[in-house]
């Protein structure tokens, strides 16, 4: 009997506005500084809610986002805010440990 392998998809395990939150926060503090790193998390948490709708939301390219919030993507700060305010997700800063 061969065994089924199935590739793993973090958006398909995204569901509520709690757990993308805990996700981008866990990739912020394991990013070691890599944007393309953080891009690529706020890309999954975009898929999960749907990058049409995000699209429709933010007033930017649905194949725009795909390319900015991809592993190889360098997005705006401008982009990164109006996603995150179209995923229900507020970005803020506090004194580093």
């Amino acid at each position: 009997m061969a065994t089924k392998v199935k590739d793993y998809d973090v958006a398909d395990h995204l569901r509520t506005p709690e757990e993308m939150a805990a996700y981008l926060e866990a990739c912020i503090a394991e990013s070691d500084g890599d944007a393309s790193f953080v891009a690529k998390a706020l890309g999954d948490i975009a898929r999960a809610k749907g990058m049409t709708e995000i699209s429709r939301e933010t007033g930017l390219g649905r194949e725009s986002l795909y390319k900015a919030l991809s592993e190889d993507g360098n997005p705006k700060l401008d982009t990164i805010v109006r996603v995150a305010k179209a995923l229900g997700l507020e970005i803020t800063v506090r004194p580093a440990a």
